[in-house]
C-alpha cells in the first residue's frame, strides 16, 4: 500500500502535498471536499467523520488528520528532510509556529467562512459584522506571527535555508481571507517569503496545481 491523501484544489491539503514532495514520499491523491458534491466526499467521511481535509491514510491503514499534526509526523518520519529543524531550539520554534497557525489563524478563517458557527442564522448585517471583526482579528494574528516567527538571520525561509513544515503551512493558510493583501502592506518581508516558498523548485508544481495564477 501507499499513502493516500484526501484533498481538494485550493485547500489546506496543498501543504501536505508539498511536504510529501519535499520528502519524496509517493502517495495517491483522492479529490474530496465536503463542499464538492462531485468529489469523493462520502468516502472521505467514512475515513474522517468530520469530513475535513487534508486527511491522510498511512500505508498501514491508520488515519491521520489535522494539517499541523500531519506535517509534524512527516517531519519525524523523515528526519533528514527540511520539514523539521534538527536543532532542538529551532525545532521547538517550528512546532510552536505550526500550532499557532492551527489554533489561531486557521480557526479564525473558519469563522470568516462560516459566520453561522458564531451566531445561529445571522442576518446579513450580523454576518457582515462578524466577517469584519473576524478579518480584523485574523490580520492582527498574522502580524503577530510575522513578528514572532521571522526567519533566522540571513535565512531565506522560516525554517532556515530551505522551506520547512512551518513555511508550507503558513504559505497555504495565508492564501485565504485577504491575508496576502494585508501582509503585502503590513509585513512585506513575510509576503515576499511566501512568494519564495511557492516558487521553490521542489514544490512549485504543487502550488501551481492548487493556484494556477500563483506564479
Amino acid at each position: 500500500m501507499t499513502i493516500t491523501l484526501y484533498g481538494y484544489a485550493g485547500s489546506g491539503s496543498a501543504a501536505v502535498e508539498a511536504a510529501l514532495a519535499l520528502v519524496g514520499a509517493p502517495y495517491r491523491l483522492i479529490s474530496a471536499a465536503s463542499w464538492a458534491p462531485d468529489s469523493a466526499r462520502d468516502e472521505l467521511q467514512r475515513v474522517n467523520p468530520l469530513n475535513q481535509i487534508p486527511t491522510l491514510v498511512w500505508e498501514d491503514g491508520s488515519v491521520m488528520t489535522e494539517s499541523a499534526a500531519i506535517l509534524i509526523e512527516l517531519g519525524l518520519r523523515h528526519p533528514a528532510s527540511s520539514l523539521l529543524p534538527g536543532d532542538p531550539v529551532a525545532r521547538a520554534r517550528s512546532l510552536r509556529g505550526l500550532v499557532y497557525l492551527a489554533a489561531n489563524c486557521y480557526a479564525m478563517i473558519g469563522i470568516v467562512d462560516f459566520p453561522e458557527r458564531v451566531l445561529d442564522a445571522p442576518s446579513p448585517a450580523e454576518a457582515k459584522r462578524i466577517d469584519a471583526r473576524s478579518r480584523a482579528r485574523l490580520y492582527e494574528l498574522w502580524d503577530t506571527f510575522a513578528d514572532q516567527f521571522a526567519p533566522p538571520p540571513g535565512a531565506a525561509f522560516l525554517a532556515g535555508a530551505a522551506p520547512g513544515a512551518l513555511d508550507l503551512l503558513a504559505t497555504v493558510v495565508s492564501r485565504w481571507s485577504g491575508t496576502r493583501s494585508h501582509l503585502a502592506a503590513s509585513r512585506p518581508a513575510l509576503s515576499a517569503l511566501f512568494e519564495r516558498v511557492q516558487g521553490h523548485a521542489a514544490i512549485a508544481a504543487v502550488f501551481e496545481r492548487h493556484w494556477p495564477a500563483a506564479g
